[in-house]
């Protein structure tokens, strides 16, 4: 072999190499594939609880999603924003099995492909979605909303013996005040106001002990006192699970965000603080306006 060849051998082995350190410092998938992976378990030793990879997908020729990269981090609070028509919603519907990408790949931690799994499935792995109008059992009261979204055995006979043990009582408990609803616990969920059903919703979920929450424009008609009261429930959650948060309100997204992602066009337009999203021109053309 000649000395310009062994030279180019080594330029590429270095570069193969460089490239696998930025994989594992950045969370790309192969860092965990060296480690022991506990079956039903997320794996995050590698730093990232969900990533998107080159995902697109089109409707009718219209291309909504398009090679869309995205990871997050464990117990990281995500924002996105965006345009209408920017990809947001689509985007959830894949991660939340909804929709079929025509191509790319969708893991949860770095070994479940979410593109294996149904909508029951990818929910019972660990990831919660709320969409913008809440949905709650109204004539049920706000107890029994969340004794009902246990993650318990849904069995016929099994329901009709059910009886709340202590540490799910605890549990309860525990989500009433997270949710600021323990003063409203024997009311019925339809007396509610607006802002109380969609934290009620989000109790619902932390039932059932999420790791990944997707929330779609969570305090769109609420109230200023119900908005900076969501921004500290959000906040709360923060850490103990992983959140994605969609949403249109400035101020909000402010009170509560780190690092915001910008779609436009189905991928990623901008990412950053906020501040940084909002002096970039491109998001200044195509969302927030001048």
């Amino acid at each position: 072999m000649t000395p310009d060849l062994l030279e180019q051998g080594a330029q590429r082995v270095a570069a193969r190499m460089e490239k696998l350190k930025t994989e594992t410092e950045s969370g790309g998938r192969s860092a965990g594939y060296a480690r022991p992976h506990v079956a039903g378990e997320v794996d995050v030793t590698h730093g990232r609880i969900l990533y998107l990879e080159d995902v697109s997908v089109s409707f009718d020729g219209f291309k909504a999603i398009n090679k869309l990269n995205l990871d997050i981090a464990p117990g990281e609070l995500r924002c996105i924003i965006g345009p209408n028509g920017a990809g947001k919603t689509t985007m959830m519907d894949i991660i939340t099995g909804k929709t079929r990408p025509d191509e790319g790949q969708v893991y949860f931690g770095s070994t479940i492909d979410l593109l294996a799994h149904n909508e029951p499935e990818i929910a019972q792995l660990g990831i919660g979605r709320k969409f913008q109008k809440p949905t709650v059992f109204e004539q049920l009261t706000v107890f029994e909303n969340l004794e009902l979204a246990l993650k318990t055995d849904k069995g016929v006979k099994r329901s009709m013996l059910f009886r709340l043990d202590s540490a799910q009582g605890d549990r309860l408990a525990e989500v009433l005040h997270t949710i600021h609803l323990g003063a409203s616990v024997t009311r019925q969920a339809g007396n509610l106001s607006h802002g109380q059903k969609q934290w009620l919703e989000i109790g619902m979920l932390l039932m059932q002990d999420p790791k990944l929450l997707l929330l779609d424009e969570p305090v769109a008609g609420m109230t200023d006192e119900e908005t900076a009261r969501t921004a500290e429930l959000f906040l709360s959650l923060k850490g103990r699970h992983s959140l994605m948060v969609v949403e249109h309100d400035m101020s909000f997204i402010r009170a509560i965000s780190e690092i915001v992602t910008v779609l436009c066009d189905g991928s990623v337009l901008a990412q950053g603080t906020l501040d940084e999203v909002q002096a970039d021109e491109r998001v200044i053309e195509v969302y927030l306006g001048r």
